[in-house]
């Protein structure tokens, strides 16, 4: 049955660009029904999060767009995957599903579930890589170990294959004789309506794929030449911005490794920073390489000994983090800024990170669920990865004692207190003597610029020095009792 079509099932790679399953579809020769199926069933025990759902209905929207200017549309159906991929076999006569691999546990059991479910009947199931420069089966030591450190892990990946090039989006697709009923995007509910809080989110992206494309060539633009200058300046459009856009796979990241190193080329004085960039397109493939060899890494410390860290359950210290009521400006700022636009400045991520785990003692999954809840590039694998590297109990993790003083943090990486002024608008008018410790700052000072702290702004909800030294004495106890 040549003309029998071929279901595209589009799960994270919401892009027509570089999107080898559609390509390999194409190439047979046969009508293209693209389909996307909402399973939250099949998350586990992580359904995406209102930002990430936001993202979602926006991402759709602009495929589905898309698809129709080249005479297509896109097939949305919500249940059990398998069960719809198997209700639009009997629909359409398809003969085969190609899809894009992921990496997260249970999608890796739902893509084996589908197989299982489909061969049987003599549906062929293909499975392509897109999501990622390098498979994680493809790095591996000398001795075929799994890397556990990022440095040898990046140095071994680039010395392999050069990430292949990325084709353009297909002009038309084929279409079907007749298409199979879908649901419409509205009914799925993944915009909030009661209260509507996505005001941040709509003013500051573009979910979809042009957007995407115009955030990278935005960025190459504007920012890249002083990348690994300006990266760590959160009051500066230093970073690419490009995160959520990759989770969503709206752009490959063979698109952005051949972007940059074309500019790279024609542009030597980028080469510092494009190389920086590139490296931190590498800590997403560190962090996706761990959680295919360790699946437990969103749950569970990476490091065996840290099982019997003292954390401690303190909700109301947990509320005025989650709140950016920590009486920190930076802290708060950033949380502030998760919280009105989905996103946080990477700088930002490590300081309010840190202060949760170490100065708070707070277990380092309250913070993974609330970025998951609330972040709009919401990444099982980099989440995962970056909060355990943060609280010191990950692969590659940062050593013990390093705990952010978020006073300093501030004064270096904001100096102006720009940042800080932007999301804490209440201290906007304090000098920049005082910003980022304005507990320090005269009575007289803090009267002229109209804050009353424990009242306009709360006092400091631990003792920075006080809270350093419980963290010492708690990681300490970890190294005795292993002894």
């Amino acid at each position: 049955m040549p003309h029998a079509p071929i279901l595209v099932w589009f799960q994270s790679d919401l892009r027509l660009a570089d999107h080898r399953a559609l390509q390999a579809a194409l190439a047979a020769g046969a009508p293209v029904i693209p389909v996307f199926i909402l399973d939250d069933s099949a998350a586990g025990s992580w359904v995406p999060g209102g930002a990430s759902r936001w993202w979602l209905h926006g991402s759709l929207t602009s495929l589905a767009r898309d698809l129709e200017h080249r005479g297509s549309r896109l097939i949305l159906r919500r249940g059990g995957t398998l069960a719809e991929l198997h209700k639009l076999v009997t629909e359409t006569g398809a003969l085969a599903v190609h899809f894009s691999r992921r990496y997260e546990p249970a999608a890796r059991m739902l893509e084996d579930e589908v197989k299982s479910g489909l061969d049987p009947i003599g549906v062929a199931c293909k499975r392509f890589g897109g999501s990622l420069l390098f498979e994680p089966e493809s790095v591996r030591s000398k001795t075929n170990d799994v890397y556990k450190v990022f440095t040898p892990f990046w140095r071994a990946a680039c010395a392999g294959d050069t990430p292949r090039l990325a084709a353009a989006a297909p002009k038309r697709l084929p279409t079907p004789a007749t298409w199979p009923v879908s649901d419409k995007l509205e009914t799925w509910g993944l915009l909030p309506t009661s209260p509507d809080w996505a005001g941040g989110l709509r003013d500051g992206w573009t979910p979809g794929e042009t957007g995407a494309q115009e955030q990278l060539t935005l960025f190459m633009a504007d920012a890249l030449t002083a990348y690994k200058e300006d990266r760590d300046r959160p009051d500066r459009p230093g970073t690419s911005r490009l995160s959520p856009h990759l989770h969503f796979g709206e752009i490959s990241p063979a698109m952005i490794w051949h972007e940059i190193k074309a500019t790279q080329t024609m542009q030597p004085r980028t080469e510092a920073s494009a190389a920086k960039f590139l490296a931190e397109i590498g800590w997403r493939e560190f962090s996706y390489h761990l959680l295919f060899n360790f699946p437990h890494l969103p749950e569970t410390a990476f490091r065996a000994d840290f099982a019997g860290f003292p954390w401690r359950d303190d909700a109301a210290r947990l509320r005025a983090w989650q709140r950016g009521e920590t009486g920190y400006p930076i802290v708060d700022a950033g949380m502030r800024q998760l919280r009105q636009t989905g996103w946080m400045h990477n700088r930002v991520r490590m300081v309010v990170a840190s202060f949760l785990v170490k100065h708070l003692l707070i277990p380092w999954q309250a913070g993974e669920a609330w970025f998951w809840d609330n972040l709009v590039d919401a990444d099982l694998a980099s989440n995962a990865a970056s909060w355990q590297w943060v609280a010191g109990c990950g692969a590659d993790a940062a050593p013990y004692f390093r705990i952010f003083n978020p006073m300093t943090q501030g004064e270096k990486f904001d100096p102006d207190g720009g940042y800080v002024r932007t999301f804490v608008p209440e201290l906007a008018k304090l000098r920049t003597d005082y910003i980022h410790a304005p507990w320090t700052a005269p009575a007289l000072e803090l009267a002229a610029a109209g804050i009353k702290l424990g009242k306009t702004y709360p006092h400091p909800i631990v003792d920075h020095s006080e809270a350093r030294d419980a963290a010492l004495a708690a990681f300490q106890s970890l190294k005795v009792a292993a002894s």
